[in-house]
């Protein structure tokens, strides 16, 4: 037997115990040693029960990632689970840590479960673009109901131990953090009161009660509006339904009929591409992994707008105090109170309790003096696109703050370098630029300059990772990564617009891709006078920046949401953008003083024109390494800017179309449009000469 699972008997509990550091994942050691160890508590006449237990800080939680895409070994995780499933002995599983995916499959087949109170469950599959197809959809909504078992396996998202334990998923929770111990205890008591064999497959009761086709056509009326797009979830559905109009076997035939489906989809291959590179961008190129981290035990931030006030409530809800800087007092308070409403809605939607709210506001210490950050181990500047202010800021932080301190600034397209210039200690400066909104969105764009020590970029890395972000580290340049390209595409589509396309039909081909919404709505929601600053200060540094008709909605204070109008207009407490006359006409009128003749414009050119841009510019910033690997610009695009994780992002999305075939259109629009716009990127160029990809460098 291999020394993965291993069995013992404990009186007349036979114990499998899994033993595969770091998750006990589901490899085809691990399947094979279940199988040995069950023949082997199968054949001891002492064992009158046996105990499924896992070592270290988890049950199984879910496929090896290590087998992803290769060939599946025998035994498959369906017979394992089969041959538990009909044990001639009750077998208890016994969960701590997280039980998903293929791991809470094997649960649902042993004949009880129980869990400590700190334990999660959940069929995350959905995230990778399939279905669980190991029973979960079939066994699950025999215990749960169909209600809940959509949820889970729509959604992906865990559920705690004592909301598994309402809705029958287990059977007990108990405290205690010795599982062993709680599981051994659990099976004593199911021996000493003779409870029988109990295979979930043969419990009907939740079936019969709730055999009502409305719960999941109501459940597809509302995918239609959280996720229209996805292929997935609604296979899911089908899946889910199938338990309450088919037999058992029949239902896992339909299961795993849907889960091919699942597999053979292009969406499966984005998710999964999107699903590594998160976890390979903590791996920095060039920065050894044993690259010492600084301590940052208290953070300041300067500036309490929404960007600092949002940075703020990151620190604080992971514990770590946060000194609050702002140059008036009226200021401060404001900053404060937005913060205080944001965590009492948090609460109202019961994420948070009344109590944790107060924690998270005394752990955030507003300041109207700098002298109040020397003893600060960080400090992120979060002041508005000026750099000249951000230079004032980074000389007085240089004054203040201890040796060792890491300076950083949020800038989102404003020079390093030049900010770290500033200091007596550039190699401490660094950017970190947040995602609005900064309490929400995952994505922290780590910017490195040209002095920025190592440890600086590990330390900006690991806090990333604490706060709960995704953490790329880019190099510094305009725009780094992210807004470069976004800037490229805005530009586009203001082009689009010129030339006859209406603003609204830009915005429904890119909501039609996938994105949350198109690039109008979101200059709306950030603001028409970001981008204005911004272009602003280009034009300050000699850049030919030509004026827009954007531009002059700035100049009417047209600024977007925060105005009720910008681009499109806004009734009152509400964010649907709403098309506006007004701006038609002053593009109507922008066209006339260029002297443009608008002509109609196809989606098609649309969707080409803002994807292949971006994918032209992301060439350019792997050609000067402002991004080490493609899916550094994949992942940014998912975690900052809606990118629609099925298609795995800009890059990945370039090779699965072919570069060939994007280079061939860029070619033309650049015959149409432009020679220095459209010029093709060097590297593109050379990747389709060599008949290679993005993901090759």
């Amino acid at each position: 037997m291999t020394e993965v699972v291993t069995y013992s008997r404990d009186g007349n509990i036979g114990v499998l115990t899994v033993r595969y550091p770091p998750v006990n994942a589901l490899s085809h050691e691990v399947r094979s040693g279940l199988l040995e160890a069950l023949e082997k508590g199968q054949a001891d006449e002492n064992a009158k029960a046996l105990l499924l237990v896992c070592e270290g800080r988890t049950f199984i939680a879910g496929a090896d990632i290590r087998e992803f895409g290769k060939p599946m070994q025998p035994p498959s995780l369906p017979d394992v689970i089969n041959a538990f499933e009909n044990s001639s002995k009750p077998i208890v599983a016994a969960i701590h840590g997280t039980a998903l995916g293929g791991g809470l499959e094997l649960a649902l087949g042993c004949d009880y479960r129980v869990a400590v109170s700190s334990a999660k469950v959940g069929l995350p599959e959905v995230k990778l673009g399939l279905l669980p197809g190991a029973g979960g959809t079939q066994r699950l909504p025999r215990l749960s109901g169909a209600q809940k078992a959509l949820e889970m396996i729509t959604s992906g998202e865990f559920v705690g131990a004592s909301e598994a334990l309402r809705f029958g998923i287990v059977d007990a929770v108990e405290e205690g953090n010795d599982i062993l111990s709680v599981g051994k205890a659990y099976t004593e008591k199911a021996i000493s009161e003779g409870w029988h064999l109990r295979r979930v497959r043969d419990l009907t009761d939740k079936l019969t009660a709730e055999h009502d086709s409305t719960v999941f056509d109501e459940f597809r009326a509302s995918l239609q509006k959280k996720a229209p797009n996805l292929f997935s979830p609604f296979k899911c559905v089908d899946a889910v339904e199938a338990a309450f109009q088919l037999p058992f076997e029949a239902g896992l035939e339909k299961e795993r009929e849907l889960f091919m489906a699942c597999m053979q989809s292009s969406q499966r291959a984005g998710l999964v591409h999107a699903f590594f590179a998160e976890r390979e961008v903590s791996k920095v190129p060039g920065l050894a992994a044993e690259t010492p981290v600084r301590e940052i035990n208290r953070v300041g931030i300067v500036g309490a707008g929404t960007m600092g006030g949002g940075i703020a409530m990151n620190f604080a809800n992971v514990g770590i105090p946060v000194r609050l800087l702002e140059a008036r007092q009226d200021a401060l308070d404001r900053g404060l109170a937005v913060i205080r409403k944001n965590y009492e809605n948090t609460a109202k939607k019961g994420r948070i309790t009344a109590a944790q709210v107060e924690e998270r506001m005394v752990l955030i210490e507003p300041t109207l003096n700098y002298d109040d950050f020397g003893d600060v181990d960080l400090v992120i500047e979060a002041v508005f696109e000026d750099m000249g202010i951000k230079r004032d800021i980074f000389a007085r932080l240089d004054e203040v703050c201890k040796p060792g301190a890491i300076l950083a600034s949020n800038t989102s397209t404003l020079d390093i370098d030049a900010i770290a210039s500033a200091t007596r200690r550039p190699q401490d400066v660094v950017g970190m630029h947040f995602f609005s909104p900064a309490n929400v969105m995952k994505l922290l764009e780590n910017v490195r300059g040209e002095k920025t020590a190592d440890d600086v970029k590990a330390t900006v890395m690991a806090v990333a990772k604490r706060i709960n972000k995704v953490g790329v580290l880019v190099g510094n340049g305009y725009g780094f990564v992210g807004n470069r390209m976004l800037h490229k595409r805005g530009a586009e589509a203001v082009a689009l617009v010129n030339e006859g396309a209406s603003p609204q039909q830009v915005d429904q081909v890119l909501t039609d891709f996938g994105f949350p919404m198109g690039q109008f709505a979101m200059s709306d929601l950030a603001g028409i006078d970001v981008g204005y600053r911004i272009r602003q200060e280009r034009r300050k540094a000699g850049e030919d920046v030509p004026v827009s008709w954007l531009d002059k909605l700035a100049e009417q204070n047209r600024l977007g949401q925060k105005t009720g109008m910008g681009v499109y207009r806004y009734e009152a407490g509400s964010r649907a953008p709403i098309p506006d006359p007004q701006v038609d006409a002053l593009i109507a009128e922008y066209r006339a003083e260029q002297d443009i003749t608008p002509r109609a414009v196809s989606d098609q050119e649309i969707l080409e024109r803002c994807l292949y841009v971006m994918i032209n510019e992301g060439a350019r910033i792997l050609e000067e390494g402002i991004a080490a690997r493609s899916l550094d610009i994949d992942v940014i695009w998912i975690y900052g800017y809606g990118f629609p994780a099925y298609r795995g992002g800009p890059m990945f999305l370039a090779d699965e179309i072919g570069l060939d075939a994007i280079l061939a259109t860029i070619k033309d629009f650049q015959q149409r449009f432009g020679a220095s716009r459209w010029q093709p990127a060097s590297l593109l160029e050379k990747l389709v000469a060599e008949g290679k990809r993005f993901s090759d460098l």
